[in-house]
């Protein structure tokens, strides 16, 4: 209960230090960064100083081991000595092929000079030549070491914001799972008192159109108790006719529905066999014709087509209602999204688990256009 309660402070707790800590990190690294190209101006300030003191030195000296010895000692830094009148007097660690295009040097020295300010080499009062030099190859691995800290940082991250969201869709579906259990547990008990008052009026001389009525709805009851049972367990899918399942759910909201509705279903002849609950299906078949309605006011034209291309099935809901922008699209399937007042954006939800967890199927909006309507494709495989 403490961790509980607690949970949500902790959590940014630790966003907030790893956030300092990666700083600290970065910044550090600038640090080391920094100090590391200083180093390597005053190694080229060296080499420059021995440089000179070699240009001095005279032809017999015999003394000029510690300043071969600086000018020998760069192995990594990429550098050109530039004479006093633009030729090239020297260079070290670069391509020798490359070092004889002028085009390619002149390209180097614009580089150099703006990776590091260039240092001249004085013979008195007066500049002998300039020193253009390059990062060293290990400065610039270092320059993208931050950069790679932050990937590391951002895998990490998404790593764990995947995992919490994971975890926190599966303690939704276990929540809606329970509480479709409950909702098929507690519609159970009144059921079963209806269908024994129904029995009552059959012996009492009732119109037997009324009983058969109530008998319908009590039917209808029954199957909304089933899907309910079954969204909390793996269903069994049995071989049915997808024509004849879609036709039944077409006849039963068509003739509850407004009249100023216009049906159509459009099926191929013969039977379609596929794998399906039936329940469920039509559960899925309710859920978006009555979005269709909602979507169109009660007043317009909802068309169920049934088509077939080799090994699958194609079964289209099309409305003339007032349509869903295409950023949406896919949003309208995630669960608590509704447009309605006092909608629980379940339906939908509902049906992509549906659909697509129980049968392996594919749900989508194929098409939609604002205020001309919207067409939402179901796709199976055929038995």
């Amino acid at each position: 209960m403490i961790f509980t309660k607690y949970s949500n402070t902790l959590r940014w707790v630790i966003v907030t230090a790893s956030f300092i800590i990666v700083s600290l990190i970065l910044w550090k690294t600038y640090e080391f960064f920094q100090h590391f190209k200083e180093e390597e101006r005053t190694k080229m300030e060296n080499w420059s100083f021995a440089q000179t003191e070699f240009i001095n030195s005279d032809d017999d000296a015999t003394n000029l081991d510690l300043t071969l010895k600086i000018l020998s000692s760069n192995k990594t830094t990429p550098m050109l000595v530039i004479n006093e009148d633009g030729s090239l007097g020297s260079f070290n660690n670069l391509d020798e092929t490359k070092i004889q295009d002028s085009l390619y040097v002149q390209k180097l020295i614009a580089k150099f000079a703006e990776e590091n300010r260039p240092i001249p080499v004085k013979l008195g009062n007066t500049i002998a030549s300039t020193i253009y030099y390059g990062n060293s190859p290990l400065l610039n691995k270092l320059k993208y070491y931050p950069l790679a800290l932050l990937l590391i940082v951002f895998l990490f991250g998404a790593v764990i914001f995947f995992f919490y969201r994971s975890n926190k869709n599966a303690t939704q579906n276990k929540l809606w799972s329970g509480m479709a259990k409950e909702t098929a547990h507690q519609i159970g008990t009144p059921l079963s008192s209806l269908i024994g008052w129904t029995e009552i009026l059959k012996s009492e001389n009732v119109n037997p159109s009324y009983i058969a009525e109530i008998e319908k709805d009590i039917d209808r009851l029954q199957t909304i108790t089933e899907r309910f049972s079954k969204i909390g367990s793996i269903p069994t899918l049995e071989l049915a006719d997808i024509k004849k399942e879609t036709l039944e759910s077409f006849d039963y909201l068509k003739a509850r529905a407004s009249k100023l509705i216009d049906f159509e279903i459009i099926m191929p002849k013969g039977s379609i066999l596929v794998n399906l609950n039936t329940q469920l299906y039509s559960w899925t078949i309710e859920n978006l014709v009555k979005n269709a309605i909602d979507a169109m006011k009660g007043r317009g034209k909802l068309i169920i087509e049934i088509d077939q291309i080799d090994s699958i099935v194609k079964v289209n809901v099309t409305d003339t209602g007032k349509g869903i922008a295409k950023k949406d699209f896919n949003k309208i399937f995630e669960p608590g999204y509704t447009t309605k007042k006092r909608g629980w954006g379940l339906g939908l939800s509902l049906t992509k688990r549906i659909i697509e967890d129980f049968h392996d199927g594919k749900i989508k909006v194929l098409r939609s256009e604002k205020d001309k309507g919207t067409t939402i494709q179901i796709t199976l495989k055929r038995a």
